[in-house]
C-alpha cells in the first residue's frame, strides 16, 4: 500500500491485498443498493471480473475517487478496519489537492481576487496578561508558531480590528496562500475558511454539513477529514461580531441559534478539541467570544502603514496625474491622511476621489471626521451622480430604501438579502452598485443571488441615517438612550467601551453647527422632533468616556511608530558610545538598523512638535 500515491492505485492494491474469500464477499456487497446510497451494480457486470478487470469497471463507471469512497463503506461493512485506515490516508491525501484546487478556482473566478488588492497589513501581537513584554509587530507565518509557557493546548488566534481595517481580506489571503503552497506548508493539511456572515445559509446545522460548504463538494469524504489528525486542520471564523443577534432578537429566542451552537462547540472545543482556529472580529464582540475560549493569543490588525498607504493609491488609480492629485488632496489633510491607514476608509477616499475627478468636480471642503467622509462618498454616488434623467424624488427615494434595507438587517442582524427584499425597498441591485456587492450562491441544481453593502460600514452609514429620513420619527430617542445605557453599564464592568459605528456617526452628525448642509446634499428636511433628540444625545454623550471606531488602531500605529524611532535613535547612542571607547578606524565600524518606517516616517516621526497626528486622532 506505500506504493499508491493516488486513488486509482490505492484501489488496486487493496483490491489485490484481498483473500479470495474476502473478494467475493466484497462482490456480493457492491449488489447492495441499499449499502451503497443507490449505486450498487448488477449481477451480471460482477461475474468472473479479476481484481484488475473490477478496479477497472468501476473507475470507468464511476470515477476514481468515488470508486475508492465505494469500496471503502464496503470494506468497513465487512470490518476490514486496517486496510480501511490504509486507503483512507490515501483517499485524504488525494482529495487534498482536489480541495487546494478548489480554492485556488474560486479565487480565479472573483473579479478582483485578494491577490489583485492585497497589500500588506500591519499586525501586532498583544501580550499575555501580566507578560512584561510589550505589543510586537507579528508576520502572519509566526501566527501560529510555538508560545512559552507550559500547557499552551492547541492554537486559538483571535485578530481584532474595526470594521474597514482588512480582516477578512486577509483571512481569504490566508486560504489562498496555503491553497498555493506558499503559507504554512506541511503544518496544516487542510485550512477552512467559514464567513459567520454565509454560515447561516447552511441547509443543516451540523459540522459535517459546514465542511461539504466548506469543500463545495457534497462528496467530500468528511468523516475521514474529522477522523484522521484533526490537529491537522485549521478553521477561519471570520466576522464572529457578524454572528451576534441583536438585543431584541435575543429577547425572543433567548437561546443561541443551531449555527451559533454549532461553531460555539467547535470554539469551545467540545468538537475537534485539538485543531487550530482563528477567528477574526470587531472588539464589541470581544466579550460573548472570550467566554467560549481557552488560552486564546490575540492579535491587533493596525491597518496600511505609510508606505503600503502610497502603495494601495498607485494601484487603485490609473495615470499618474490622478496619482499626484489625490496624493497631494490626502496629504494635505490631517484627517484624509490618518483615515487611509484604515484600507476599507481607504477605497472610500480614493473611490470618492476618482468619482470627483472624473465628473470634474472641485473638493468644497475637506472632511473633518470619518462621517463626513461616508457622507462625501453617498453624495458622489447616490442618484442622480449626473444631472440628466433622474430627480431629487429619486435620490430620496433611493436613500430611504437603502436606509430602510440598512436599519432592518442591523436591527435583526442580517448582512445577506435576496433580491425579493431589495424590491420591498424599492432599490434595484444592479444600479446600485457603489453601495451593494452581489454574490451568486449554488441550491440544489439552482443558482440564486444575494446582496450585501459593500461592507458593514456602509451598512451601518445608512442604518445611522435611517432615523434622520425615516417618516416614523419616534425611535431615534429611544435608541439614543439604549446606547447610552450600554455604555455607562459597560463602563461599570470593564472600563471604557467602543460605542457602535451606527451611534458613532449620528454622534457626529449631531455635533455639526447646522444641518442645512446634510439636507441640501440628500435632498430631505430634518424633522425638528429629530433636532431635538439628537441635541439630547449629544449631550448625554459628553458625560461619558467612551471609544471611537479606529481610536485603538491610531492609537497602536502611533505607538509603534514612537517606538521604532526609540529604537533607532537608541542604536545610535550605542553606536556613538561604542566609537567613542574604541580606538578603531571610522571604515571598521558599521552599524544596520532595519525599520518598517518609510523615508518620510524616518523625517517626521522624532519632531513631536511638528507631526500633528496625536491631535488629529481626537478630530477623526
Amino acid at each position: 500500500m506505500a506504493l499508491a500515491g493516488n486513488a486509482r492505485e490505492a484501489l488496486l492494491w487493496a483490491l489485490r491485498d484481498l483473500e479470495e474469500t474476502n473478494f467475493k464477499i466484497l462482490k456480493f456487497h457492491l449488489l447492495d443498493r441499499t449499502l451503497l446510497k443507490g449505486q450498487g451494480l448488477a449481477r451480471g457486470e460482477l461475474e468472473g471480473l479479476s481484481r484488475v478487470d473490477l478496479a477497472s469497471r468501476l473507475i470507468l463507471m464511476y470515477g476514481a475517487q468515488d470508486a475508492l469512497k465505494m469500496v471503502l463503506n464496503v470494506l468497513r461493512v465487512m470490518n476490514l478496519l486496517e486496510l480501511v485506515d490504509q486507503l483512507s490516508s490515501i483517499c485524504l491525501n488525494d482529495y487534498r489537492e482536489i480541495y487546494r484546487e478548489h480554492v485556488r478556482c474560486l479565487e480565479e473566478r472573483q473579479e478582483q481576487g485578494v491577490n489583485h488588492r492585497y497589500n500588506q497589513l500591519l499586525l501586532v501581537a498583544k501580550p499575555s496578561p501580566g507578560s512584561p513584554t510589550l505589543e510586537q509587530e507579528l508576520k502572519v507565518e509566526d501566527l501560529f508558531a510555538p508560545r512559552e509557557g507550559p500547557d499552551q493546548g492547541p492554537p486559538t488566534v483571535v485578530i481584532q480590528g474595526s470594521a474597514g481595517t482588512g480582516k477578512t481580506t486577509l483571512a481569504r489571503k490566508m486560504v489562498l496562500d496555503w491553497a498555493t503552497g506558499t503559507l504554512y506548508p506541511g503544518r496544516f493539511d487542510y485550512v477552512f475558511y467559514v464567513s459567520c456572515r454565509e454560515v447561516v445559509l447552511l441547509p443543516e446545522s451540523t459540522l459535517d454539513q459546514l465542511l461539504i460548504w466548506c469543500c463545495g463538494d457534497n462528496k467530500a469524504p468528511v468523516a475521514e477529514i474529522r477522523r484522521q489528525q484533526p490537529e491537522r486542520l485549521l478553521f477561519i471564523l471570520d466576522g464572529y461580531d457578524e454572528l451576534q443577534r441583536s438585543f431584541s432578537e435575543r429577547l425572543k429566542r433567548p437561546g443561541p441559534t443551531p449555527i451559533e451552537d454549532m461553531l460555539h462547540r467547535l470554539i469551545r472545543r467540545e468538537v475537534l478539541p485539538t485543531c487550530s482556529l482563528l477567528i477574526t472580529t470587531r472588539p464589541l464582540a470581544l466579550r460573548n467570544l472570550e467566554a467560549l475560549l481557552k488560552q486564546p493569543r490575540h492579535i491587533h490588525i493596525l491597518g496600511f502603514s505609510e508606505n503600503e498607504r502610497m502603495k494601495y493609491f498607485r494601484s487603485y488609480f490609473a495615470d499618474e496625474e490622478q496619482i499626484k492629485n489625490a496624493t497631494d488632496i490626502v496629504q494635505g489633510s490631517d484627517v484624509l491622511s490618518k483615515a487611509c491607514q484604515i484600507p476599507g476608509i481607504c477605497w472610500v477616499v480614493c473611490s470618492w476621489l476618482k468619482g470627483q475627478m472624473e465628473r470634474g468636480g472641485a473638493l468644497s471642503e475637506s472632511p473633518s471626521n470619518s462621517t463626513d467622509i461616508f457622507m462625501a462618498y453617498v453624495s458622489t454616488f447616490l442618484p442622480p451622480n449626473d444631472n440628466e434623467g433622474c430627480s431629487e424624488l429619486t435620490r430620496r427615494m433611493v436613500l430611504r430604501g437603502l436606509c430602510s434595507l440598512a436599519a432592518e438587517g442591523i436591527q435583526h442582524q442580517r448582512f445577506l438579502f435576496e433580491e425579493a427584499e431589495l424590491r420591498k425597498h424599492n432599490l434595484d441591485g444592479p444600479s446600485l452598485a457603489a453601495f451593494l456587492s452581489s454574490t451568486d450562491y449554488q441550491e440544489g441544481l439552482n443558482i440564486k443571488k444575494f446582496y450585501s453593502f459593500r461592507h458593514i460600514s456602509f451598512q451601518e452609514f445608512f442604518h445611522a441615517m435611517s432615523y434622520l429620513v425615516k417618516e416614523d420619527q419616534g425611535q431615534l430617542g429611544e435608541e439614543a438612550f439604549r446606547e447610552v445605557n450600554r455604555l455607562l453599564d459597560e463602563k461599570q464592568e470593564a472600563g471604557s467601551e467602543e460605542m457602535t459605528l451606527s451611534m458613532q456617526f449620528l454622534l457626529d452628525i449631531s455635533k455639526k453647527e447646522s444641518s442645512s448642509n446634510l439636507e441640501l446634499k440628500f435632498c430631505f428636511k430634518i424633522s425638528p422632533l429629530i433636532s431635538q433628540d439628537l441635541k439630547n444625545f449629544k449631550e448625554l454623550m459628553s458625560s461619558i468616556k467612551h471609544n471611537r471606531a479606529w481610536d485603538l488602531e491610531f492609537s497602536l500605529y502611533d505607538s509603534k511608530i514612537k517606538s521604532l524611532v526609540r529604537g533607532v535613535q537608541m542604536s545610535g547612542v550605542e553606536l556613538r558610545v561604542r566609537h567613542s571607547n574604541e580606538n578603531n578606524s571610522c571604515s571598521r565600524n558599521s552599524l544596520s538598523v532595519k525599520t518598517s518606517l518609510s523615508r518620510k516616517e524616518e523625517q517626521k516621526r522624532p519632531i513631536e512638535d511638528k507631526g500633528n497626528r496625536a491631535g488629529t486622532q481626537k478630530g477623526f
